[in-house]
Protein backbone atom coordinates (compact mmCIF):
# COMPACT_ATOMS: atom_id res chain seq x y z
CA UNK A 1 0.00 0.00 0.00
CA UNK A 2 1.98 3.22 -0.97
CA UNK A 3 1.97 6.12 1.31
CA UNK A 4 -0.64 8.84 -0.25
CA UNK A 5 -3.07 5.77 0.28
CA UNK A 6 -2.71 4.70 3.97
CA UNK A 7 -3.31 8.76 4.55
CA UNK A 8 -6.52 8.66 2.33
CA UNK A 9 -6.87 5.32 4.67
CA UNK A 10 -6.51 6.40 7.61
CA UNK A 11 -8.90 9.45 6.85
CA UNK A 12 -11.65 7.03 5.87
CA UNK A 13 -11.34 4.89 9.39
CA UNK A 14 -11.62 7.94 11.44
CA UNK A 15 -14.94 8.58 9.57
CA UNK A 16 -15.84 5.47 10.15
CA UNK A 17 -15.19 5.87 13.86
CA UNK A 18 -16.89 8.91 14.30
CA UNK A 19 -20.21 6.70 12.81
CA UNK A 20 -19.43 3.92 15.15
CA UNK A 21 -19.13 6.39 17.48
CA UNK A 22 -22.46 8.04 17.74
CA UNK A 23 -24.51 4.54 16.77
CA UNK A 24 -22.82 3.04 20.06
CA UNK A 25 -23.60 6.57 21.93
CA UNK A 26 -26.96 6.33 20.72
CA UNK A 27 -27.32 2.35 21.28
CA UNK A 28 -26.41 2.50 24.55
CA UNK A 29 -28.69 5.62 25.31
CA UNK A 30 -31.60 3.86 23.64
CA UNK A 31 -30.51 0.68 26.18
CA UNK A 32 -31.07 2.83 29.49
CA UNK A 33 -33.99 4.60 27.97
CA UNK A 34 -35.49 1.54 26.93
CA UNK A 35 -36.76 3.18 23.63
CA UNK A 36 -35.34 4.42 20.58
CA UNK A 37 -33.95 7.99 20.73
CA UNK A 38 -31.93 10.69 18.93
CA UNK A 39 -29.77 12.09 21.13
CA UNK A 40 -27.64 15.61 19.95
CA UNK A 41 -24.47 13.82 20.13
CA UNK A 42 -25.69 11.45 17.46
CA UNK A 43 -26.06 14.62 15.00
CA UNK A 44 -22.84 15.83 16.05
CA UNK A 45 -20.77 12.36 15.20
CA UNK A 46 -22.69 12.26 12.43
CA UNK A 47 -21.59 15.25 10.57
CA UNK A 48 -18.06 14.89 11.56
CA UNK A 49 -18.09 11.72 10.17
CA UNK A 50 -19.98 12.68 7.15
CA UNK A 51 -17.47 15.96 6.82
CA UNK A 52 -14.57 13.63 6.16
CA UNK A 53 -16.20 10.70 4.51
CA UNK A 54 -17.09 13.24 1.69
CA UNK A 55 -13.31 13.84 1.58
CA UNK A 56 -12.69 10.46 1.73
CA UNK A 57 -14.77 9.66 -1.20
CA UNK A 58 -13.63 12.66 -3.31
CA UNK A 59 -9.80 11.04 -2.81
CA UNK A 60 -10.67 7.15 -3.46
CA UNK A 61 -12.83 8.97 -6.73
CA UNK A 62 -15.69 7.21 -5.40
CA UNK A 63 -18.71 8.83 -6.78
CA UNK A 64 -21.20 6.56 -4.81
CA UNK A 65 -19.54 7.65 -1.35
CA UNK A 66 -19.96 10.85 -2.32
CA UNK A 67 -23.33 11.41 -3.36
CA UNK A 68 -24.36 8.80 -0.10
CA UNK A 69 -22.96 11.46 1.87
CA UNK A 70 -24.05 14.63 -0.41
CA UNK A 71 -27.88 13.17 0.47
CA UNK A 72 -27.05 12.76 4.17
CA UNK A 73 -25.35 15.92 4.91
CA UNK A 74 -27.54 19.10 5.47
CA UNK A 75 -30.22 16.36 6.77
CA UNK A 76 -27.73 15.88 9.95
CA UNK A 77 -27.17 19.82 10.12
CA UNK A 78 -31.39 20.43 10.47
CA UNK A 79 -31.50 17.80 13.16
CA UNK A 80 -28.94 19.41 14.94
CA UNK A 81 -30.78 22.96 14.67
CA UNK A 82 -34.20 21.03 15.54
CA UNK A 83 -32.35 19.84 18.88
CA UNK A 84 -31.15 23.61 19.24
CA UNK A 85 -27.76 22.55 18.92
CA UNK A 86 -26.94 24.75 15.66
CA UNK A 87 -27.17 27.93 17.20
CA UNK A 88 -24.17 27.22 20.01
CA UNK A 89 -21.92 26.96 17.18
CA UNK A 90 -19.66 29.60 15.97
CA UNK A 91 -20.44 31.37 12.72
CA UNK A 92 -17.82 30.77 11.09
CA UNK A 93 -17.80 26.98 12.03
CA UNK A 94 -21.70 27.40 10.45
CA UNK A 95 -20.57 28.64 7.20
CA UNK A 96 -17.63 26.13 6.68
CA UNK A 97 -19.69 23.05 7.40
CA UNK A 98 -22.31 24.31 5.00
CA UNK A 99 -20.25 25.51 2.17
CA UNK A 100 -18.01 23.12 2.00
CA UNK A 101 -19.49 20.05 0.33
CA UNK A 102 -20.89 22.62 -2.09
CA UNK A 103 -17.82 24.28 -3.05
CA UNK A 104 -16.15 20.41 -3.30
CA UNK A 105 -19.04 19.44 -5.75
CA UNK A 106 -18.58 22.74 -7.39
CA UNK A 107 -14.51 22.59 -8.08
CA UNK A 108 -15.21 19.08 -9.37
CA UNK A 109 -18.10 19.78 -12.24
CA UNK A 110 -16.03 23.14 -13.05
CA UNK A 111 -14.32 20.09 -15.34
CA UNK A 112 -16.67 18.00 -16.51
CA UNK A 113 -15.18 15.89 -19.29
CA UNK A 114 -12.51 14.96 -16.38
CA UNK A 115 -15.11 14.63 -13.54
CA UNK A 116 -16.99 11.84 -16.01
CA UNK A 117 -13.53 10.26 -16.99
CA UNK A 118 -12.92 10.47 -12.88
CA UNK A 119 -15.68 8.95 -12.11
CA UNK A 120 -17.52 7.27 -14.81
CA UNK A 121 -14.93 5.66 -16.55
CA UNK A 122 -13.00 4.60 -13.63
CA UNK A 123 -10.97 1.30 -14.23
CA UNK A 124 -11.20 0.57 -11.09
CA UNK A 125 -15.02 0.67 -10.72
CA UNK A 126 -17.18 -1.11 -13.67
CA UNK A 127 -20.03 0.96 -14.32
CA UNK A 128 -22.22 -1.62 -13.16
CA UNK A 129 -21.11 -1.27 -9.59
CA UNK A 130 -20.73 2.01 -9.46
CA UNK A 131 -24.46 1.75 -10.48
CA UNK A 132 -24.86 -1.02 -7.80
CA UNK A 133 -22.81 0.86 -4.79
CA UNK A 134 -24.97 4.01 -5.39
CA UNK A 135 -28.31 2.53 -5.09
CA UNK A 136 -26.82 0.89 -1.68
CA UNK A 137 -25.67 4.94 -0.96
CA UNK A 138 -28.88 6.11 -2.19
CA UNK A 139 -31.24 3.56 -0.36
CA UNK A 140 -28.85 4.35 3.01
CA UNK A 141 -29.33 7.68 2.36
CA UNK A 142 -33.22 7.74 1.84
CA UNK A 143 -33.44 6.67 5.71
CA UNK A 144 -32.08 10.09 6.45
CA UNK A 145 -34.75 11.39 4.34
CA UNK A 146 -37.64 9.44 5.77
CA UNK A 147 -36.27 10.56 9.10
CA UNK A 148 -36.25 14.10 8.17
CA UNK A 149 -40.13 13.86 6.97
CA UNK A 150 -40.92 12.20 9.93
CA UNK A 151 -39.57 14.38 12.28
CA UNK A 152 -41.13 17.06 10.44
CA UNK A 153 -44.63 15.59 10.04
CA UNK A 154 -44.19 15.57 14.19
CA UNK A 155 -41.86 18.88 14.90
CA UNK A 156 -39.05 16.99 16.54
CA UNK A 157 -35.87 15.53 15.92
CA UNK A 158 -36.85 11.81 16.08
CA UNK A 159 -35.21 7.97 14.97
CA UNK A 160 -38.02 5.88 13.97
CA UNK A 161 -38.28 2.24 13.21
CA UNK A 162 -38.51 2.75 9.51
CA UNK A 163 -35.17 4.46 9.90
CA UNK A 164 -33.38 1.32 11.13
CA UNK A 165 -35.07 -0.70 8.45
CA UNK A 166 -33.77 1.17 5.78
CA UNK A 167 -30.67 0.97 7.55
CA UNK A 168 -30.38 -2.02 7.03
CA UNK A 169 -31.49 -2.70 3.40
CA UNK A 170 -29.02 0.01 2.95
CA UNK A 171 -26.22 -1.71 4.56
CA UNK A 172 -26.72 -4.78 3.21
CA UNK A 173 -25.60 -3.40 -0.26
CA UNK A 174 -23.13 -1.20 0.51
CA UNK A 175 -21.19 -3.85 2.25
CA UNK A 176 -21.73 -5.96 -0.99
CA UNK A 177 -19.87 -2.98 -2.82
CA UNK A 178 -17.44 -2.97 -0.36
CA UNK A 179 -16.36 -6.62 -0.93
CA UNK A 180 -16.24 -6.15 -4.66
CA UNK A 181 -14.53 -2.70 -4.29
CA UNK A 182 -12.14 -4.51 -1.27
CA UNK A 183 -13.00 -0.85 0.63
CA UNK A 184 -11.91 -2.17 4.38
CA UNK A 185 -13.12 1.28 5.56
CA UNK A 186 -16.99 0.68 3.99
CA UNK A 187 -16.47 -2.95 5.30
CA UNK A 188 -15.67 -2.01 9.02
CA UNK A 189 -18.00 0.90 9.59
CA UNK A 190 -21.04 -1.34 8.02
CA UNK A 191 -20.64 -4.43 9.69
CA UNK A 192 -20.55 -2.62 13.12
CA UNK A 193 -23.59 -0.89 11.96
CA UNK A 194 -25.83 -3.52 10.96
CA UNK A 195 -25.62 -4.99 14.81
CA UNK A 196 -27.00 -2.15 16.38
CA UNK A 197 -29.62 -1.64 13.18
CA UNK A 198 -31.48 -4.37 14.33
CA UNK A 199 -31.13 -3.96 18.39
CA UNK A 200 -32.73 -0.55 17.46
CA UNK A 201 -35.43 -2.42 15.55
CA UNK A 202 -36.14 -4.91 18.01
CA UNK A 203 -35.96 -1.85 21.15
CA UNK A 204 -38.34 -0.04 19.38
CA UNK A 205 -40.54 -2.93 18.71
CA UNK A 206 -40.58 -3.58 22.37
CA UNK A 207 -41.44 -0.02 23.45
CA UNK A 208 -44.09 -0.04 20.69
CA UNK A 209 -45.77 -3.04 22.79
CA UNK A 210 -45.50 -1.59 26.39
CA UNK A 211 -46.84 1.35 24.74
CA UNK A 212 -49.98 -0.46 23.25
CA UNK A 213 -50.32 -2.71 26.73
CA UNK A 214 -50.54 0.54 29.15
CA UNK A 215 -52.94 1.83 26.60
Amino acid sequence: MQGSNIWIFALGFLAQLFFSARILYQWIASEKAGKVLSPPAFWILSIAGSYLLFIYGVLRNDFAIILGQFISYYIYLWNLKMQGQWKKIAGFIKTVLILTPIVAIGIMLGDASGFADTFFNNKDVPLWLLIFGSAGQIIFALRFIYQFLYSVARHESTLPIGFWIISLVGSSIIIGYALFRKDPVLILGQSFGFVAYIRNIMIACKSRKITVYEE
